[in-house]
């Protein structure tokens, strides 16, 4: 039987070579590799060994060696089919059916890849030539030099609409394969499919083989949204599942034992040059499961730097709420967070690689960042607020699946605590007494606060609205909510088009009008009207319909076009905040009730408990928002 080698390739990154191998051999640690006695030879000191970033192992007593296939097939006895498809059912993946159309998928895969190393290789080509100057005045500026953009395959796209598309045409390419690989702009509204990158600075994105499987680009007009635009979901790429650099990053990482995680490209590129070629970034979103799985591939205790302002900090207090249920033992995280208004570009340019050094030593372990996030939002002042911040931590533990470790983190809070609620000695002279640690700094003054990170707030009005509380339509009506707001008042899509992106919606209906709604704001589409036109033209007047007619029994005036810009934003954060957390505590929940059928321990318990208590807390959330409602001339909760 012959298997894909997307599908082969897809199994090596799911299972850890020592996964595999500890179901025969007893393994141990060695550094940054695995070691144990040699299954093929009776042996006192081992000579057996594991990489899992080599996705390898290496008996040398045997003279062996190979990847995840060859140790079953030699432990099993098993053929190559046969050792596929138990690693298949390991890894929770069906195998692939062996048909026309699957070959004939397999050979388009491979074609992609070529479409897109002559996209490569034509945008390097233009930056090189006379219409790349600017782009390379540019990159000059930032100190990125012509041996850097080669190692990069840095690349220019032209103004021009249709540049990509001709170049390609004369090599061969279609159309349709140009689409596939998400070089052109293409809907049934679109006579003529165009170049999506134009007038960009382009970055290649490769996969862990070093093969090109999408594109980043980075506008050069100052009033160009967006300022970063990345292809679209393929066959080939998955962003949430993918690494810039990472093809590079993956020896160095082993080399050093670290790894360190930037927020851009230029950023990683910066790094790189200055001397740390074991970075990678995310590409322009949070930091995913996957991408977390990836790292810790790499070291065990990768390094996460942010940006040093309030998006910087933001990206990183939200990572920790990603990170928790899947940290244990080997795996965890430490967060760099630079001085403010400073990225890791302008540290290592300015700075040199001294500066970067001393900034990756000085890391916090995650535990710290979470104390430092649920210290720092509100005075501790008072008993209540103290025993809310208490419980913040409770539940954080709680939310660690690794049960060792979860005792660890309740242990080590439990100590802080008491050292931070110790009796004060009475002030002087009767001066009035500050709680230590409230506020920024111990000085009782809450720190800045996002809509991401401060308690979730819901007006009355929208608290009463069907849309947040009916269990009919449940998380339907808010993901319509959210929408209708972007539709109603587009220039929202301004601010807030990253969270847009990376929601997690129930409707198929609800993603398509999504992905129509940013392609329209890409191309500077800001009219509620115009949109309404565009998204009927594309066939999706039926889906804006059924959206509306999950919110026509609401009486949530906020949706509505006339309502203000500055109340529509309102009703959105808190809408955006709550379809989060509830989409969140609803796999938890899930999560805790399986956790509980197979091992019904009073920890296991608790968490269940603490999930629905939770879910019960949501649901009933009616904290008045002073001033909601004043920018539209209504009174707040006032129809």
């Amino acid at each position: 039987m012959r298997f894909p080698a997307s599908f082969l390739d897809e199994l090596k990154s799911r299972l850890p070579v020592s996964d595999v191998v500890r179901t025969r051999v007893k393994l141990t640690k060695a550094g940054r590799e695995w070691r144990g006695l040699s299954p093929f030879n009776a042996e006192r000191t081992p000579s057996f060994f594991v990489n899992d970033q080599k996705m390898a192992w290496f008996d040398h007593s045997a003279g062996k060696n190979g990847n995840i296939f060859d140790f079953v097939m030699e432990t099993e006895g098993l053929s190559f089919p046969e050792a596929v498809a138990r690693l298949a059912e390991q890894a929770g993946i069906a195998l692939p059916r062996v048909s026309p159309e699957a070959e004939a998928r397999e050979k388009e895969r491979a074609s992609l890849y070529d479409v897109l190393e002559l996209a490569a290789k034509y945008f390097a080509a233009e930056l090189a030539g006379r219409a790349g100057a600017k782009t390379r005045d540019y990159l000059a500026e930032r100190g990125l030099k012509p041996d850097i953009q080669a190692e990069f395959r840095l690349g220019y796209a032209e103004p021009e609409k249709y540049a990509l598309r001709d170049h390609l045409a004369g090599k061969g390419v279609g159309v349709e394969a140009m689409i596939e690989a998400g070089l052109l702009i293409h809907g049934e509204d679109i006579a003529v499919p165009y170049d999506r990158f134009r007038d960009r600075l382009m970055f290649p994105i490769a996969d862990r083989r070093g093969r090109v499987i999408a594109f980043g680009g980075r506008a050069l007009g100052a009033d160009v949204q967006p300022k970063y635009l990345n292809s679209p979901e393929t066959t080939l790429f998955h962003k949430g599942a993918i690494l810039y650099n990472h093809d590079k990053a993956r020896q160095a990482a082993h080399e050093r034992g670290a790894v360190i995680a930037v927020e851009g490209y230029v950023d990683a590129i910066s790094m790189v040059a200055a001397g740390f070629p074991n970075t990678v970034a995310p590409l322009g979103t949070a930091l995913t499961p996957e991408q977390c799985a990836l790292l810790w591939k790499m070291a065990e205790e990768p390094v996460l730097c942010f940006d040093g302002d309030r998006a910087g900090r933001k990206a990183a207090y939200r990572t920790i709420d990603m990170a928790l249920p899947l940290i244990g033992v080997g795996r965890s995280l430490r967060f760099a967070l630079l001085p403010e208004g400073q990225d890791p570009d302008d540290l290592a340019r300015g700075g040199g690689k001294a500066a970067v050094a001393e900034l990756l030593a000085a890391a916090l372990p995650l535990v710290d960042l979470i104390w430092q996030r649920e210290s720092e939002g509100e005075p501790l002042t008072t008993p209540e607020r103290r025993a809310g911040f208490e419980r913040r931590l409770a539940n954080l533990c709680l939310e660690i699946r690794d049960e060792t470790l979860r005792r660890h983190y309740q242990a080590e809070f439990r100590g802080r605590l008491a050292a931070l609620f110790a009796p004060a000695q009475p002030a002087p002279f009767g001066r009035p007494q500050r709680f230590p640690g409230a506020g920024r700094g111990g000085r009782g003054e809450p720190g800045p606060q996002t809509y991401l990170l401060q308690p979730l707030q819901i007006g009355p009005s929208l608290a009463r609205s069907p849309l947040l509380r009916a269990k009919s339509t449940g998380g339907f009506a808010r993901e319509a909510l959210i929408l209708l707001i972007f539709l109603n008042h587009p220039q929202l899509l301004d601010a807030y088009h990253e969270p847009l992106t990376e929601l997690e919606l129930y409707s198929s209906d609800a993603r398509a009008l999504r992905q129509k709604l940013l392609d329209l704001w890409a191309d500077h589409h800001r009219d509620a009207d115009e949109l309404a036109a565009e998204i009927e033209r594309a066939g999706l007047g039926a889906a804006r319909a059924k959206l509306e007619s999950l919110v026509g029994h609401a009486s949530l005036w906020t949706v509505a076009p006339a309502a203000a810009d500055s109340d529509a934003e309102e009703s959105l954060k808190q809408a955006l905040a709550l379809h989060r957390k509830m989409r969140a505590l609803h796999t938890e929940l899930v999560l805790a009730q399986k956790a509980l059928a197979g091992d019904a321990s009073e920890s296991n318990l608790a968490r269940l408990k603490s999930v629905q208590e939770q879910l019960s807390g949501l649901a009933g959330t009616e904290a008045v928002i002073e001033g909601f409602g004043a920018a539209s001339g209504r009174q707040s909760g006032i129809l």
